[in-house]
């Protein structure tokens, strides 16, 4: 798996580079604020891919003296990078927009640029629900971040083409700056909510409620002979699901019993969630709080 995301990361650095070198070219023949703005954002999308692939081949590194949970976090680390590079991006795009206010011109062979970004425009949606696709069966935030950037980008790029349009259609030459900024407030919320994600990853978040009651699911219906399970506590890094909970059992029960109950509900959790790390405190029933997961 770690070679799959490693290779789609590397993928993803040689599409980052063919579609900024399709907008840069749009934007060379128009001169249009919008297409510039386009190929800004692309400037960061080539920043973000190599940061992912860094982040990807830092992550498949093996647990090691010092990091003896392994190295998954590095992934949030990129995708913190790729929100800040984006809000940066943005920012860009505004000053060149309050510019363009100022100073407006006609677009110059706007139907060849047109084309051209339509073109880039197709690949990066391709390669964007590709990447979702993977990313979700891999659990790789790196590559999920990826494909949510470009995802956004792709959306702003099909405002900019219809804007131009309207601008190369109407000579309403104040739309394009405008439309530029559009995008850059667009671009923002993305970054922001990149941001928001990647941190609540590294603050280990618990997991998504519908995972949660998945996982409590799981740990009553595979249960059988211990009486409850209590302090349950969840937490994703990178492609890993922490689990830990304390299972309740019977004071006469005897180790191997208790053990077998604990095989059980860690290979169900395990079957569930793919890479997994189950830790499971056993405790007698004098323990017991009388709450969390009650054993069917």
């Amino acid at each position: 798996m770690t070679d799959r995301a490693t290779r789609l990361a590397a993928g993803s650095v040689g599409i980052a580079v063919t579609v900024l070198g399709l907008k840069a070219a749009a934007w060379w023949l128009t001169g249009s604020v919008a297409l510039m703005a386009d190929a800004l954002e692309s400037v960061v999308n080539v920043a973000a891919a190599l940061a992912a692939l860094v982040a990807i081949s830092l992550s498949a590194a093996p647990p090691d003296a010092n990091h003896p949970y392994g190295h998954a976090k590095a992934e949030y680390f990129s995708a913190v990078l790729e929100g800040a590079l984006i809000i940066v991006a943005a920012l860009l795009i505004l000053s060149e927009a309050w510019g363009a206010f100022a100073n407006p011109h006609v677009p110059d062979l706007p139907w060849v640029g047109l084309a051209i970004s339509v073109g880039a425009t197709t690949v990066n949606a391709a390669w964007a629900v590709m990447l979702r696709r993977e990313g979700r069966r891999l659990r790789s935030p790196a590559l999920l971040a990826d494909s949510r950037h470009l995802m956004a980008d792709v959306v702003t790029s099909i405002g900019v083409v219809a804007g131009v349009s309207i601008v190369a259609l109407t000579g309403l030459l104040w739309f394009d700056p405008l439309l530029a900024a559009l995008t850059a407030v667009n671009i923002l919320f993305s970054g922001w909510q990149l941001l928001r994600e990647s941190v609540g990853g590294l603050m280990d978040e618990a997991v998504e409620p519908s995972l949660l009651a998945r996982i409590r699911s799981l740990m009553s219906q595979e249960g059988e002979g211990a009486l409850e399970m209590h302090d349950l506590r969840t937490r994703h890094s990178g492609r890993t699901t922490f689990v830990e909970f304390h299972l309740v059992v019977p004071g006469g029960m005897t180790v191997s019993e208790a053990h077998e109950i604990c095989d059980r509900i860690e290979a169900a959790l395990k079957a569930e969630l793919g890479s997994a790390i189950i830790t499971i405190h056993v405790e007698p029933e004098v323990k017991a709080k009388h709450q969390g997961v009650l054993v069917l």
